[in-house]
């Protein structure tokens, strides 16, 4: 085991979540002073000497336990290139007299920064301990934390800060923020202060917000599927990996003081829990990284997260997807709004709108046996029926899940994130069709960044979730009944349009023979194709009628029967009258105040 030094002593204790708060954001400060001004600068930058620091004090606690049994604990990281090395800072009197001492915290620290010489340090770091790191996963039998590591560290070229000096004085105030220093029991622990980082980098104008989801709604959206440990659970569009971190927290428990692991049974169920429940999907090199260290910041062992386009297949890193089920028990995600894929994949899928295709994308990789998802999905999804990948898509939801519920969200809960939007909350259960759609409004509310959406906001909905209860915001379709009676109004237009095709068909005979003649009657050859044109025409006008009809019903869009009609229904004399009214009561009171 390492020598402990009287630098091992992390600081002092961070009591309360405002102390956790400013310790992180003098850290920023650092950072924007830096070469990082803004939070897509510093956050990708904080998250890889964050989770060194977190992954190198987790493993020495493991080294810990396994001394206490007699067993020997290999660290997934050789000396120096350990945070306990290289980062951590030294007792520069104690490494003075023990040069040659690689067990002393921070001694290839001192090594290169020791004489006062500080261009060495971000010299060692960008030429050798980035490559090691990043070259970990290449390495025989390399372990899934090494590949994690690797993965981390991908899309770290170089060090962004600017110098030596405020390197160190960055390393030397996230080494403080440790698990020993956080009190966890009393605060939130570290992990939700990186959420708070996330955050930042959701902000409008900084240029994140299309990987990060209110965690409002991640928690909402949880709660509502219930996942259970043993269940896999999966995001396909995963971003920062919230979704995942959240439902790690949920389906591990935590009491009201915060202790973790309520819900566990058994060491079977925690093993489970760490290294077989959540997987995940990103196509975006700096946020892919980011997403791996906020899973292992949640304790989450083995993150399997696929690196690479969702919707093509096409991969960048597989190696920590291996042996990933085809289908899952809980699917949870946002996918992108808007955004379009390229004309190979519009003319495999039948349409570029990343929204359908990822839609799809959960479909087929839900368990057929009782599979759930919960999605976020925009308005305009849910209401056109005038494109056929549209309405096809949503007919195969229909038909192959049972949509059990959506949740209109109010205007404005993505606008903070860049995205203006209008969404809802939409979840199904694979293997049965829909028959009742209970549907919940909130977009009465007024959302904005002064007042963001709560989880208490969402009460009456999760109060009234469990009987589908009808209120003034809330209701309930019968789509089994709504189909029926769709197809009741598209039956006449159909047997008008076989009967008008029937007659075209009996007239494109008549037309061949006239033509096969020997003597040929132009005239009448005229006329019969001008009825055949004006047949075939009306044919096709009425099966469009009774498509419009039939997709129609695919119009998903909430619309509250229960909403106050709050039209102003006055005339432009009575509007004049009234104005010319309120006119002479500000004349009056001027009047007065003169």
């Amino acid at each position: 085991m390492p020598r402990k030094t009287k630098q091992d002593d992390n600081g002092k204790r961070l009591t309360t979540q405002q102390s956790v708060n400013q310790a992180v954001k003098n850290i920023c400060d650092i950072m924007r002073r830096s070469n990082c001004a803004g939070a897509m600068q510093y956050v990708p930058e904080l998250s890889w000497i964050l989770f060194l620091r977190i992954l190198d004090e987790q493993e020495t606690k493991e080294a810990e336990e396994y001394e206490a049994v007699g067993q020997i604990f290999t660290f997934s990281l050789e000396s120096p290139y350990r945070w306990h090395d290289w980062a951590a800072p030294p007792d520069e009197e104690y490494c003075r007299q023990h040069r040659f001492d690689h067990n002393v915290q921070g001694w290839q620290r001192f090594k290169l920064t020791g004489q006062g010489e500080l261009n060495q340090f971000k010299t060692w770091i960008n030429g050798k301990l980035l490559p090691h790191l990043k070259k970990l996963k290449k390495q025989k039998n390399a372990t899934t934390r090494q590949k994690v590591i690797s993965e981390v560290m991908s899309s770290v070229e170089r060090v962004r800060i600017d110098t030596d000096r405020n390197l160190l004085e960055i390393l030397d105030k996230v080494h403080e923020l440790s698990l020993d220093t956080v009190d966890e029991t009393h605060i939130f622990p570290l992990s939700q202060v990186y959420e708070g980082l996330l955050l930042k980098m959701g902000e409008k104008g900084n240029d994140g917000g299309q990987f990060f989801t209110p965690r409002e709604i991640i928690r909402v959206m949880v709660q509502v599927l219930d996942p259970k440990i043993g269940e896999t659970v999966y995001d396909p569009a995963c971003g920062t990996g919230g979704f995942l971190a959240q439902a790690f927290e949920y389906m591990a428990g935590k009491d009201e003081q915060g202790n973790l692991y309520t819900n566990i049974k058994s060491p079977k169920d925690i093993e489970v829990l760490k290294q077989w429940t959540f997987y995940g999907r990103e196509k975006d090199d700096i946020v892919y990284p980011i997403a791996l260290a906020n899973l292992v910041l949640h304790r989450i062992d083995a993150p399997h997260l696929w690196h690479g386009n969702t919707l093509t297949d096409e991969a960048i890193y597989t190696g920590l997807f291996e042996n990933a089920p085809a289908v899952y028990d809980v699917i949870l995600t946002n996918p992108p709004f808007g955004g379009k894929e390229s004309r190979e994949v519009k003319k495999r899928f039948g349409t570029g709108a990343t929204q359908v295709l990822f839609l799809k994308h959960a479909l087929n990789h839900l368990n057929e046996n009782a599979g759930q998802c919960g999605i976020v999905l925009d308005e305009g999804l849910l209401f056109r029926t005038n494109e056929k990948e549209f309405v096809n898509t949503k007919r195969l939801l229909l038909n192959e899940c049972e949509v059990w519920c959506i949740v209109s969200l109010p205007g404005g809960v993505f606008t903070a994130a860049g995205a203006g939007v209008k969404t809802n909350l939409v979840f199904f259960t694979k293997g049965q069709p829909t028959d009742k759609i209970w549907y919940y409004d909130l977009s009465h509310l007024k959302i904005g960044k002064r007042n963001p959406l709560t989880v208490e906001q969402f009460a009456d909905f999760l109060k009234r979730l469990p009987l589908r209860q009808d209120s003034d915001y809330s209701w309930t379709i019968d789509f089994t009944e709504r189909k029926r009676q769709v197809k009741a109004q598209a039956e006449p237009f159909k047997k008008e349009a076989e009967a008008k095709k029937k007659s075209a068909d009996k007239k494109r005979e008549q037309l061949k023979k006239l033509k096969a003649a020997k003597t040929r009657n132009s005239k009448k050859i005229e006329t019969l194709t001008i009825d055949l044109k004006q047949l075939d025409k009306e044919v096709r006008e009425l099966n469009t009628k009774a498509q419009d009809i039939e997709n129609a019903i695919y119009d998903l869009k909430a619309v509250n029967p229960n909403a106050k009609d709050e039209t102003d229904t006055r005339t432009p004399a009575e509007l004049l009258d009234f104005l010319e009214e309120k006119g002479k009561e500000v004349a009056e009171i001027l009047a007065r105040l003169k």
